[in-house]
């Protein structure tokens, strides 16, 4: 693995963090304090080709690759971690799939203006019963005649209540469990496909996720994606390189931890010097420094072995499981070097607390990613 960027990888990386320092950073306070999805941002993303970082140009996207999607999502998230999940469901969970699995007929009408930034996807696996376990949902999809019919309901949906197209999971034949598991392109204003009311969350409260719910919703066979029961492989492997999303948007956020709570410790003063030159600030800094540069370590190496086209399952998991813990902790420590200014909303470091929890859930919880890690050492 190449540790020096390129210089297109150094380009993005600066498109990305200045765009996120001149117009997402001033607006992240009110985009979360309103749970307002940020449609102007959205759409200067669109504008920026973040919206499909590495989808070939053919098909509406950039043409960059992973690694240029890693620097771009740690830039947007440093600054607004709503912002960032957004661009990363676009990219990772609806773009991924459709250009791994999609048809040409299928890329040309919806890759193409998902990638450009024109229309916003969302992807539906998760129910009300099932997170998880994938096998365990109850959305089902029966063929009658030449059309697929789906009855169901998922949860949690990220981008759901703006999104124009769905990257949607049923079970067509749940005797076979994963096997049984059929992977559609839905578009969201298809008759029978219904939102519920924004989630109330306890963080990245700008970016929008509701139920979805189907009812006797018919879908041609051309909104296939892939093959018949071959769901669950469609799932996974999208999942591996949303997990590098998610990996990305936790550096982001412990990076703005590291930084608010490093100038907060150069001013703020105690005992005649600032709180920087007391020993416990700055070992708290150093460890949180330490932890931050080996999640993206690891989260450049999965980027990596993605665009190798190499198999990235485990490293994906790794970058994730320790990525989301390292926000985590960061953010801890940040609010408890903001002391009581820590925990009010005048300041930064209550929100990234709030945004961090939540990259220790969605795209596969951290006990998730120790299963699937251990499952890989065992296999050797």
């Amino acid at each position: 693995m190449e540790l020096e960027l390129t210089d297109e990888q150094r380009l993005v990386q600066k498109t990305a963090a200045d765009f996120a320092r001149a117009e997402v950073l001033p607006k992240a306070a009110e985009i979360d304090q309103k749970h307002r999805h940020p449609k102007e941002l959205v759409a200067r993303m669109a504008e920026l080709g973040l919206l499909g970082i590495a989808v070939p140009e053919q098909y509406g996207g950039a043409g960059f690759d992973t690694l240029s999607y890693v620097l771009a999502m740690e830039e947007i998230s440093r600054a607004c971690a709503s912002t960032g999940v957004i661009m990363s469901v676009n990219n990772s969970l609806v773009c991924d799939p459709l250009v791994k699995f999609g048809t040409e007929a299928q890329k040309q009408k919806w890759l193409v203006p998902l990638a450009s930034g024109k229309k916003l996807g969302c992807f539906a696996l998760s129910e009300p019963e099932a997170g998880s376990d994938a096998a365990a949902q109850k959305t089902i999809a029966r063929l009658v005649g030449d059309e697929w019919v789906i009855n169901g309901v998922k949860n949690w949906i990220t981008n759901g209540p703006v999104a124009d197209v769905c990257i949607l999971f049923t079970m067509n034949d749940p005797a076979k469990g994963h096997k049984g598991i059929t992977a559609f392109i839905l578009p969201m204003d298809h008759a029978g496909v219904r939102c519920g009311p924004a989630d109330k969350k306890l963080g990245i409260r700008g970016s929008q996720s509701c139920q979805i719910f189907l009812d006797d919703v018919r879908l041609s066979k051309e909104h296939l994606l892939g093959e018949v029961g071959g769901g669950f492989k469609v799932a996974m492997s999208t999942l591996d390189g949303g997990r590098i999303g998610i990996a990305s948007q936790a550096l982001g956020i412990a990076r703005a931890a590291l930084e608010d709570a490093t100038a907060y410790a150069c001013e703020r003063r105690t005992f005649g010097k600032p709180i920087a030159q007391h020993q416990a600030i700055q070992f708290k800094l150093a460890d949180m420094a330490t932890e931050i540069d080996a999640a993206r370590l690891l989260t450049w190496r999965a980027a990596t072995l993605k665009d190798q086209g190499a198999r990235h399952t485990a490293e994906s998991s790794m970058a994730k499981v320790f990525a989301s813990e390292v926000a985590n902790r960061a953010a801890k420590e940040a609010v408890q070097i903001f002391g009581g200014n820590g925990y009010v909303e005048d300041f930064p470091v209550e929100r990234h607390f709030r945004d961090a929890k939540i990259t220790e859930i969605y795209e596969g919880t951290s006990e998730i990613q120790r299963l699937v890690i251990a499952a890989s050492l065992l296999k050797e």
